[in-house]
């Protein structure tokens, strides 16, 4: 039988495993759907960082005078 989700096999260190299995049981989830939400969370994080480098790159070359106002660019 199929599955509508695509599936993936990770290789972890057995320290990591251990972790991610007591953590799965103290919260009463599958090590499956734990580790779903930590990617989940991981790339999150790194989408966060990844925009908190372009809004500062963004900030370096912004002038106040040459800047659209509110009214300027929602006309």
């Amino acid at each position: 039988m199929g599955t509508k989700h695509p599936r993936l096999n990770v290789v972890l260190e057995s320290p990591l495993y251990a972790v991610l299995k007591q953590v799965a049981k103290k919260e009463g989830v599958s090590l499956s759907l734990k580790a779903r939400d930590l990617i989940r969370e991981a790339l999150e994080a790194y989408e966060d960082t990844y925009w908190a480098k372009i809004a500062a790159s963004r900030e370096k070359t912004f002038h106040r005078k040459s800047a659209l106002t509110h009214k300027q660019v929602w006309q």
